[in-house]
Order: structure tokens, then sequence, then C-alpha cells
């Protein structure tokens, strides 16, 4: 299951990148206008801030969605029994941001919601007539006025062999939003399972970024363009002492935007908060 990996700037690229995304739910694009030197000093920066006292002065509020999740905060991915081995802090561009930290990550996420924006024209675009006839408003208007795109800054800590049986730095699961843009993590591990089964590394050069549907999209386009399943696998050996970061950006849309069958992006997105704490609805 090969994920394409398009150059941002080829007049093809439209067509390649819709493409890609109805074949396997991803696809890796290069040559593109994010900043690889603005992601390299996140990665640095927030590091050292999560390895700090700090950074209990963000501890998220019970059943908040703002601030820092440590590890025995993190998610438990639908399906799974144990939580996954990470910990993030949740950045929006109305909420609380640490003073100990540049305005690198908020520079990043303005940037990459620019670009994000761009590429949900691209899936609109490039989607079957049939499917386009379906969206409740053209995609990238989904987004005004907008308050929960999020840019999730995720740590995954140092393995030391003490974990808890069967857990991983994020057991399978999909997304929930329309797209989600994923700049190229310092440290390998990200796989994708394809229809068959079976799982596939996807292709994280430095300076790439990596887009997958979301289940909002896939609602939307009536599966046309899926949300795939994928994981973030324990690494073994000497990089298991290493740590891992990543800087997801989820392209949500509006709260009353109508994703399908009268279901709002609202509803949806409370409906998988609830599976992703454990609790029943």
């Amino acid at each position: 299951m090969d994920v394409s990996v398009i150059d941002y700037r080829s007049p093809d690229a439209p067509r390649e990148f819709a493409a890609s995304l109805h074949d396997t739910g991803f696809a890796v694009l290069v040559n593109h206008p994010l900043d690889p030197h603005l992601v390299t000093r996140i990665y640095d920066e927030w590091n050292d801030l999560f390895e700090s006292d700090a950074m209990q002065r963000y501890l998220v509020d019970p059943g908040g969605q703002v601030g820092w999740f440590p590890p025995n905060r993190s998610e438990t991915a639908k399906g799974s029994a144990v939580r996954d081995l990470k910990e993030f802090f949740h950045v929006y561009d109305w909420s609380i941001y640490p003073e100990e930290v540049s305005d690198a990550a908020l520079r990043y996420s303005a940037s990459a919601t620019s670009i994000a924006t761009t590429l949900l024209g691209w899936v609109e675009e490039n989607s079957p007539a049939g499917v386009r006839s379906g969206y409740s408003q053209p995609l990238p208007t989904m987004l005004d006025g907008s308050r929960r795109i999020l840019l999730r800054i995720l740590r995954y800590p140092p393995l030391d062999g003490n974990e808890p049986a069967d857990a991983m730095r994020a057991a399978a699961h999909k997304d929930i939003n329309l797209l989600t843009v994923l700049p190229a993590s310092n440290e390998a591990g990200l796989e994708l399972q394809a229809s068959d089964g079976t799982w596939h590394q996807v292709p994280c050069d430095p300076g790439s970024i990596a887009v997958n549907a979301g289940e909002m999209l896939e609602l939307a386009s009536n599966c046309h363009f899926p949300a795939t399943r994928h994981r973030v696998v324990n690494p073994v050996g000497e990089e298991a002492s290493r740590y891992r970061m990543a800087l997801p950006l989820f392209l949500q849309p509006a709260d009353d935007v109508v994703l399908a069958d009268g279901r709002t992006a609202s509803s949806f997105l409370d409906e998988r908060i609830r599976e992703l704490r454990g609790v029943e609805s």
C-alpha cells in the first residue's frame, strides 16, 4: 500500500492529492510552503518544556480540552484497553499558551491552517460530481467561524521497559476531523493499515508533511475519502531511549456545519470525545 509522495508545486498536485486520499486515506507532500526549520525549533523548545516542572502550570482541567495532558491523562484509543504512551498540549488560536516558549508554534499553526485550507479546496475541486453534490456546503467554507482548529504538540517519552502490557505510543485509531496535517517527526514510527489488515510505514523524510482524511470528511464524502486507521509503534533497541515529537494540526469545521444526515460537526465531535475518554453516551 503505497502512499503517494506529491510535489506541492506541481500542476498535477491537486488531482494527485485527492486521488491518494481516495485510495489510501493519506498523502505525503514535499516542496510545500511550511518552514521545516520552524518545525525543528518547536520540537526542541517544547521537548524542553515537557521535561520541566513548568508544564505543571498548564495542567488541563478535568473534562477540559485546553492545556497539558500528562501521560496519565492521555487518550485511550477506541477499542484499546490501555492509554497511549504520550503526553500533549492543545493549542487553539484563542487558548492559553506557555510563556516559557516562543511564539513559533502559533506562527506554525497559522501557516499550517492556511495550507490545510488550500488542501481542502483541492479535495473539493477533485471530488466526483456525485460526491461533491452531497456536501452540505463547499468544504473550505466549513471552516468559516470555526474555533475548533487544533494544533496538538505531542511528545512520546522514551520507553524504559516498564510500560503497561500492550501499550503503544499511539494505538490504532482514526482521526475525527476533516484533514490532519502532520510534518515529519524527529523519529519514525507512523504506520497506516491497508484494507487487507497489513500495516505499512508512512514516509517521513525530513521536510515532508503527511496529510490524512478524518472521519468527518469520510462522512461528508459518503466514504469516498476514507479515514484510515493508523498508529505509532513502539521503537526497539537504542531508538526506544529517544523521545519522539509530533505536531498534528486537526482541521475542524465550525460546530453547526452539517456533515451528513443532519449530523453536525459538534454532535459528531462530542460523540467521539466521549469514546476517547471511555464514557458511555
